[in-house]
């Protein structure tokens, strides 16, 4: 038998940080770090919550919370010993809270996105940095590289220059998809830190059926 699960919609980007007044106000990166690292403990709370209301198997409720609960320590680790800028440390806030998301959401189909065989949280030298995605759809439907809004096909947030070249994307539909992107990072020095959110789609006879993101956090080193 298979389960529905409900699904809650991922946060959208706006191109605004929605730490900017938090970080405009901070009288220093230090007292910054710990005002960030609480809201992060804070909102997962709600998350939590959402978790809670999809009443799910039990298995799949465990994954989730133990996912949550992992971002959360990962991403105040990289807030206290990563970031060394406020604007350092809203891109490890916002990339967190993207993760949640993700977490609370679910991935009902397998993607992998790699970074030197790294995923979640990776490093990497400034340069043309290689993004390894892979994904397979279920009961033979398949998976193509979807977009994070209809004028923005990627999420990325960074303290310094970088961006995906899109001369090149694969728009083909795969059976098993392994494919390679190119994040420009050649300006970008260490302890630079990228975030980024790639999506997949997953389609049946050519129609998009559901999709997911995966975001990612970068540091140069």
């Amino acid at each position: 038998m298979s389960v529905s699960y409900k699904v809650m919609a991922l946060p959208l980007d706006t191109g605004d940080s929605s730490t900017d007044s938090g970080s405009e106000m901070a009288e220093s990166e230090d007292d910054y770090k710990v005002t960030c690292i609480n809201f992060i403990k804070d909102i997962s709370s709600d998350y939590l919550a959402w978790v809670d209301y999809y009443k799910l198997p039990s298995d799949e409720d465990k994954k989730r919370r133990s996912q949550i609960a992992a971002t959360i320590e990962k991403t105040n680790e990289w807030i206290a010993k990563v970031a060394t800028t406020i604007k350092g440390i809203d891109v490890v806030m916002n990339d967190g809270i993207q993760k949640m998301a993700e977490s609370t959401a679910g991935q009902p189909f397998q993607i992998g996105v790699f970074v030197n065989k790294m995923s979640g949280y990776t490093m990497a030298k400034a340069g043309i940095i290689d993004i390894n995605i892979k994904a397979a759809g279920r009961e033979g439907r398949k998976t193509k590289l979807g977009r994070h809004q209809k004028d923005q096909r990627f999420r990325i947030e960074t303290t310094g220059n970088a961006f995906f070249d899109e001369t090149v994307i694969p728009e083909d539909e795969y059976d098993l998809m392994d494919i390679h992107l190119k994040l420009n990072a050649q300006e970008c020095k260490p302890r630079t830190i990228i975030s980024f959110t790639v999506i997949v789609s997953e389609t049946k006879d050519g129609q998009e059926t559901d999709k997911r993101g995966v975001t990612t956090i970068v540091h140069i080193v």
